[in-house]
This record gives C-alpha cells, structure tokens and sequence, in this order.
C-alpha cells in the first residue's frame, strides 16, 4: 500500500502575472471581509493536498491499495457492511490502514488559514464535510464546528447493530499487513455484546448505519446557521459525482444569502458573477487567497 506522508507543507503561491486569477482571489478575499460567519464545505480534494489518497475511480483507489488491486476489489466492495461480515480481516486492514494514515498525517496550512479567517468573523465558523478522516479535529478545530455528514473512522458502533452506541476509536490501534491489507492484530470488539465493531461511517449499501452522532451534528450547525446574516462559504475539493457537500453549500446560498468562494481543480464554475471560481488545488487556492487578504498579490 501506498505509503504517504506525515506532514504537507504549505504550497507556494503560484506568482502573479495571470490578472484575471489575481481579480479572482481579490473577489474571494472582499467576500470574506465583509461576511459575518464561514461555512467550509469540504470534499475529498481538501485531504488529498495532506498526502492522503484520492479514490475517485478505481485506478486511484487501486494504486493506494494494490493488494485490492489483485484481489479486483472496488471501492464500493470493501467499503460495504458485506465486507466485514464476509472478510473481517480484509474489511479491517483496509479501514485500520486509513485510520492509522489520517491519525498520522499533519493538515496542510490550509486549514490553518481557515480557521484564522473564521475567527475574524462575528459568528465564527462551521464546516461540513464529506470527509472521514478527522483532518479538521486533528488541525485545531472546535469538534462542535464540524458536520461530518458521512461519520467518522475516528468512532466505532456495533456490526450487529445490538444497540445505538457509538464510541471513539481511541483504544484500537491496527497492525496490518501492507502487502496483503489484512489486519494481523485483533479488531475492535462492542463493549455492550462482543461482536465485531465497524466504523461509525455510511458506506456503500448500509442500512444500519448508528447516524445519531451526526445527526446531532446536523442538528447543532442547522441551530448556528440561524444566526449568520452575510455567510460566506467556501468549498473545496467537491465534485459533482457524490454531490453531498455541493448540495449543502447550495442551501446556505439559498436559504441564508450566502455566496459562494469555489476552489476545485476540474470543476470550479460558480452559480453567479457575484461569487469566485478558482481552479486550482484545496491548498493552493487557500495560500492564493491568504495573499489577497494581507495584501501581497
């Protein structure tokens, strides 16, 4: 499996030169100045600048895990219920691995811009992600500031479903087999009835995911939405293919008023003139940005 590293140093901003991408990160840094509160709405794209792997189609997926690769195992076969009941080892060495990875790996200064934006801002900051990995925790972030609407690797429940309790990884700490991504050490157990325990994360054909620790998520971020007059949302790293996140930046725009600061390198188009499209990179566009406010561009 691919090995990748523990630290992401901040990128260097590309030197300008291109006036319309300047315009562009002069727009993203006046709409952040006058907003009262900022909605990170992050996708996969914002990990993968950290040196975590991107799974869009199979052959990213099967170059992170080549043992997969052999097995002819998708993303969708291993991220599954099924896989946990039918190859628990396999199914543990595949998450064990990632949660070893995201424990390990430092966010890029991407991150830390944010947050430091954020604080600026009368109503602070919340985020929503599709992300698992923990990567906003881990940089810093208020753990009551982030939705992650897909769960967390970071937290277990029962595979069995004996109950609706969800607790954190902390304790299980994987030993797995990187040639043949099989977990050597013992899985995590449920307390409450000993069966196997999976990730508290929705996967691909799961009707028993526990939903109650984001659904409080939901819930609390839904409550300090209310507040914001002049939200500002910035969304990195979302495609169109699991649209999740687009969708929930959408609704801030139509239901609070907000605009909308897209940075996403294939697809950056934005929904009006008064919003910013960057085609870059999560951090990349975020260091861009960071120049325009502090004036250096």
């Amino acid at each position: 499996m691919t090995t990748h590293p523990a630290s992401s140093p901040d990128p260097t901003p590309p030197s300008y030169f291109d006036p319309a991408l300047a315009a562009a990160a002069e727009h993203a840094a006046a709409l952040l100045e006058q907003a009262d509160a900022l909605i990170v709405a992050a996708g996969a794209g914002m990990g993968v600048d950290s040196g975590l792997p991107d799974f869009r189609g199979n052959d990213g997926f099967w170059r992170a895990y080549p043992a997969l690769a052999q097995a002819r195992l998708d993303f969708a076969s291993i991220a599954s219920p099924a896989a946990f009941r039918a190859a628990p080892d396999l199914a543990w060495g595949f998450y064990g691995h990632r949660l070893a990875l995201y424990r390990r790996t430092v966010p890029h200064a991407g991150f830390a811009h944010l947050l430091r934006w954020g604080a600026r801002m009368h109503h602070g900051l919340g985020v929503f992600t599709s992300n698992v990995d923990g990567q906003f925790q881990i940089a810093g972030y208020p753990a009551d500031a982030v939705h992650e609407c897909h769960g967390s690797i970071h937290h277990l429940q029962c595979l069995e479903g004996c109950s609706d309790a969800i607790w954190p990884a902390d304790d299980f700490v994987p030993d797995v087999d990187e040639a043949t991504c099989r977990l050597r050490n013992a899985p995590p157990r449920c307390p409450h009835c000993g069966a196997l325990a999976r990730p508290n994360i929705l996967m691909f054909n799961d009707w028993d995911w526990v939903e109650a620790r984001t659904a409080a998520q939901r819930a609390r971020q839904q409550r300090w939405l209310q507040g914001a007059r002049r939200p500002v949302v910035i969304e990195l790293g979302a495609g169109t293919a699991i649209p999740s996140v687009r969708h929930f930046g959408h609704s801030v725009l139509r239901d609070h008023g907000g605009r909308l600061i897209r940075i996403n390198p294939r697809e950056c188009d934005v929904p009006t003139r008064s919003d910013v499209g960057l085609r870059m990179g999560a951090a990349q566009g975020l260091a861009l940005v960071e120049q325009a406010l502090s004036g250096a561009l």
